[in-house]
């Protein structure tokens, strides 16, 4: 059976209140007093009711993180950025995968709703964000995370991923390819339809390239490898001299499937560049190229604006008189293998 308050208190010897003091308010209780209830704490195994205590306060010391592929390492590390911020305020991030699906999206704003959570971080499906509003509008402080908002609706942090798709087209030009494809999707997600647009618009800006699309219908090792394939089927003269992916997990398929007969060389045939850098890129057979993005940081920023949202709302500012963020970071090229032979890995500024 749990053990009480009431319990603590008379091992102790002192009031119930003087109990609910050293937990919540410790500065208002005596330095003798503070450790013969924890001396009792000890004794009788108490532990506190963190979720009633939370209740009363109306808000939790957890903030809910939504992303849209767990499996991706560059969300593991916007998640470890999150956490190290967190835990300097002493709160606890709750992640949740929506696995590029709208319901389950839903299901984890409700959960973290329910939770009474201290705010929430979320890489959003797509463009259409009522439910956020919504959630927004009954007091839960909300930052987009790895997307950059549309209006001054949400504060958000993201990289500039137009930029990216530019600096990776722009560098396939300059090493000389002309016939590039462009492998992603779904092109509901708006990191995809940014980073084609800067593709697009580097290949406008280069005399005699063109641009092919394969859409794919998720951002996994799996789906490159399908696109690969299909790649690696076609006649030599049909095929593109270059491939950007959307991500690095989607290069590592399409470089796997390319690689896997011998019948096509990267870079030689087809020069590969992926989006994210994340930590395997450099460990490929081929090592990645790639546009790196400050994925800790995203998620340490992330975070750092949620807690002044919060802050200001505990302040009863009101709703429509705060000023929301937005944090853009710029992206980086990273040469490697995968498009310059003995490259040795280095960023460039964009």
């Amino acid at each position: 059976m749990a053990v009480s308050v009431r319990e603590v208190a008379a091992r102790a010897a002192v009031s119930v209140g003087t109990v609910s003091n050293v937990l919540n308010r410790p500065d208002k209780v005596s330095p003798a007093t503070v450790e013969r209830v924890h001396a009792a704490i000890r004794e009788l195994g108490f532990v506190r009711n963190d979720a009633a205590r939370q209740l009363r306060a109306g808000r939790s010391r957890s903030i809910g993180l939504v992303v849209l592929d767990v499996r991706n390492p560059f969300f593991t590390d916007v998640a470890r950025g999150a956490e190290d911020r967190a835990a300097e305020d002493g709160m606890t991030i709750l992640l949740g995968n929506s696995d590029e699906n709208a319901d389950r999206e839903g299901s984890y704003l409700d959960l973290f709703e329910e939770q009474r959570v201290h705010g929430v971080l979320i890489t959003p499906l797509t463009d259409d964000l009522p439910r956020l509003e919504r959630l927004q509008g009954r007091g839960t402080p909300v930052v987009l995370v790895d997307r950059e908002a549309a209006d001054r609706r949400f504060s958000s942090v993201a990289v500039d991923d137009v930029v990216g798709g530019e600096l990776a087209v722009r560098h396939l030009a300059e090493i000389g390819r002309r016939r590039i494809a462009f492998v992603g999707g779904p092109m509901a997600i708006r990191q995809v339809t940014d980073r084609l647009e800067g593709a697009r618009r580097a290949v406008e800006a280069t005399p005699g390239m063109t641009m092919e699309v394969v859409e794919t219908e998720s951002l996994t090792v799996l789906a490159g490898r399908a696109a690969g394939a299909a790649i690696r089927e076609r006649a030599a003269s049909d095929r593109p001299d270059a491939v950007f992916a959307a991500n690095d997990l989607l290069a590592m398929g399409v470089l796997q499937a390319l690689m896997m007969q011998g019948t096509v060389l990267v870079p030689d045939d087809i020069a590969l560049i992926g989006y994210d850098d994340i930590d395997f890129a450099a460990a490929a057979v081929v090592p990645l190229s790639s546009i790196r993005q400050p994925a800790a940081l995203i998620g340490y920023t992330a975070v750092d604006l949620l807690l002044k949202e919060a802050g200001e709302a505990d302040g009863d500012e009101g709703e429509q008189e705060r000023e929301r963020e937005r944090v853009i970071f710029q992206p980086e090229l990273v040469v490697r293998g995968s498009t310059v032979p003995d490259a040795a890995s280095h960023p460039s500024a964009p």
